[in-house]
């Protein structure tokens, strides 16, 4: 019997080498992604990191978000569709509104390819961003019933996930098509390459002095492998179908107690991890002059704690502890040299 194909998009990011190795392992063939060809090696090299000896399931095609190019091609043949990629914080353009657009027309692209290509189900990596920004008062638990308050001080990152998943959900009611959305917390656990998260570069920029003081906030945090089997998961369960899951260890922990984690799982190495909390007004001072600190100051005074629940009741989704994804981040990072 033919394996079945799996399109993965963003084939080079954090999240998509995880699934990837988790769709090697299962039995999956695999086509992935990648804006410029050129890094298959790279995307090889962090796939042999997690695990994986044998690339004959594994093929690469050039497509970018930004173009309608090939889309098509790369959904044909698929009966799922990944669809990982987006643009991160990272990489985000100046401009919030073209940010929004790039990822709410990358998806679409994605999207219209895997309904014209006949394919079972698209996952989609939304975030927790598209979940919980811009409430300043809910002092509940957030579960997959919240969405991102739109008409509140936030950033254009969270405006353009909560923007692009909503479209993706009126799409696939619209056209028919079989859609599930995880949507992770901060993710840590083993960096493969130098292709990590943007929750991962606050730790590696604590690691090495680059944030010389703590904020009063607490984040969750999720560790990549088990967001990769979320994504299995909500491909192939029936009751996944048309529902939206967030990806969290169920832990909120804020940057002090991040900061002890560090110092008591690395010592020496973590030395230069901070131990001093700045006040928040210190801070949105700060955050008017450091583009770095803009996003993150827009939670000050919000919680930010999400539930699992959905996942582990209607999945039998069982995550890692916060602090094993955190000391797995900062230890991979001391291994590759990347601090």
């Amino acid at each position: 019997m033919a394996k079945e194909l799996v399109l993965v998009t963003g084939g080079s990011g954090f999240i998509a080498v995880h699934i990837v190795v988790k769709l090697l392992e299962r039995g999956y063939r695999v086509r992935a992604t990648l804006r410029t060809l050129s890094r298959q090696a790279e995307v090889k090299s962090m796939l042999v990191q997690g695990g994986v000896t044998d690339f004959k399931d594994l093929e690469f095609i050039q497509a970018d978000l930004t173009s309608d190019k090939n889309w098509l091609e790369a959904a044909t043949g698929a009966t799922y569709v990944m669809h990982v990629a987006a643009p991160t914080p990272a990489v985000r353009p100046e401009d919030g509104d073209e940010m929004v657009k790039i990822t709410v027309d990358g998806v679409l692209r994605v999207l219209k390819a895997a309904k014209a290509a006949g394919v079972k189900r698209v996952v989609l990596t939304s975030a927790s961003g598209a979940v919980l920004a811009g409430h300043k008062s809910h002092p509940a638990l957030f579960t997959e019933e919240d969405w991102t308050d739109l008409s509140a001080n936030i950033n254009a990152y969270q405006r353009s996930k909560t923007l692009a998943e909503q479209a993706a959900w009126d799409f696939s009611k619209r056209e028919n098509l079989e859609l599930s959305a995880v949507n992770p917390v901060a993710v840590m656990g083993p960096v493969l390459g130098k292709d990590f998260s943007h929750s991962n570069e606050g730790i590696r920029r604590m690691l090495i002095g680059q944030m010389p003081f703590l904020i009063k906030l607490g984040f969750d945090y999720v560790d990549v492998r088990d967001v990769a089997d979320l994504h299995l998961l909500a491909m192939i369960r029936p009751e996944a179908a048309g529902e939206r899951f967030l990806a969290t260890a169920n832990e909120n922990i804020s940057y002090k107690k991040l900061s002890e984690i560090l110092r008591e799982s690395l010592g020496s190495a973590a030395g230069k991890v901070p131990t001093k909390e700045l006040p928040d007004f210190l801070v949105r001072l700060m955050a008017k002059f450091i583009k770095d600190l803009r996003m993150t100051a827009t939670f000050l005074g919000q919680n930010t704690a999400c539930s699992n629940a959905k996942a582990k009741k209607l999945l039998g989704w069982q995550p890692r502890s916060a602090q094993e994804a955190i000391i797995a981040t900062a230890k991979t990072m001391v291994e590759y040299g990347l601090v």
